[in-house]
């Protein structure tokens, strides 16, 4: 059994953690050496307060400025001292259970990391996410239900940020979560991408599970236009990191006819945000070389699932 900081990412979200952390000690009963670390992203609400005086054996981690949800769990990484990491959202209910089943999977050097089953109100939304390819773009929402026997060591594309349990050695070599992502979303997708393309593995377990209250954190601290807005930035900060060859040629063609349709359009959203993307990439440079492919990442996947009975949903 391996030691596990269980890091928590807090932004106003008191109400949350009243709620949620008993479940964590709860699950973390199972667990022999562990601590508990909330990192708060410069909260207006009494969550800072209500750690301080209800959860002395919390590590709390307070940043004085709102830097969105990468460069707030990464303050938390950095104070993680464990073996295994998990990234959980504050939002999340764990189950008793959670982690009897994950350890198996660290037992091999290849392992990344692992997650679990994330329910809402009794509706299985986030399993293992299946790989889709729409020209040059990949589609990374489609989740997989087993429906095979064989139902250990399913790869995923990747680790939700909501319930990823990690090796920190691993998640610290990969410099935690890119901050280019800030505020928010797909900055785990990306985290897991860079695993994969660095010859390890991450891994779905169906048999722990965890209960989720989607973008409860998001959606009541941001509105809807901005959150879309950035949601589309991010998946262009995405493809332009990761794509390469054939698939990269295909992404850039779209972009050009978008650019061009939205201008025969009279429509400057898309605009708007194609300049966020690139002042945001070429500022930073961000290009990033690994051993291996995207592409070589997802046919290892797809690959595997080809021998399994499943369900996309």
């Amino acid at each position: 059994m391996k030691s596990i900081s269980v890091v928590i990412p807090n932004y106003n979200g008191k109400q949350l953690l009243e709620k949620n952390l008993p479940a964590v000690f709860a699950a973390l009963k199972n667990v022999l050496d562990y601590e508990v670390i909330v990192a708060d992203d410069a909260s207006i609400d009494d969550s800072v307060k209500y750690i301080e005086s209800n959860w002395q054996n919390v590590f709390l981690v307070k940043n004085t400025i709102n830097g969105g949800f990468s460069k707030n769990i990464n303050s938390g990484f950095k104070v993680a001292s464990k073996e295994l990491v998990l990234a959980l959202n504050s939002d999340v209910l764990l189950s008793e259970d959670y982690f009897v089943d994950q350890f198996k999977y660290f037992e091999s050097p290849e392992t990344f990391g692992v997650m679990g089953n994330i329910y809402n109100n009794g509706k299985l939304i986030d399993a293992a996410k299946y790989p889709v390819w729409k020209a040059g773009k990949l589609v990374t929402t489609l989740n997989v239900e087993i429906l095979s026997e064989n139902r250990e060591w399913i790869p995923t594309l990747f680790l939700s940020g909501a319930n990823a349990l990690m090796e920190r050695k691993k998640l610290m070599q990969l410099n935690g979560m890119d901050e280019i992502y800030s505020p928010f979303y797909m900055e785990d997708v990306d985290l897991s991408v860079r695993a994969w393309r660095m010859g390890w593995k991450c891994y779905y377990d169906p048999k722990s599970n965890c209960n989720h209250i989607i973008s409860s954190t998001i959606d009541s601290n941001n509105k809807k236009s901005f959150v879309k807005f950035i949601s589309k930035r991010n998946k262009l900060i995405f493809h332009h990191i990761h794509l390469s060859g054939y698939r990269r040629l295909f992404w850039q063609t779209e972009i050009v006819f978008n650019l061009l349709y939205r201008w025969l359009s009279f429509s400057c959203d898309y605009y708007k945000i194609y300049v966020e993307f690139k002042s945001q990439t070429e500022s930073k440079n961000k290009r990033n070389e690994f051993p291996f492919s995207l592409q070589t990442v997802t046919n290892q996947i797809l690959t595997f699932y080809k021998a399994l009975k499943i369900k996309l949903f």
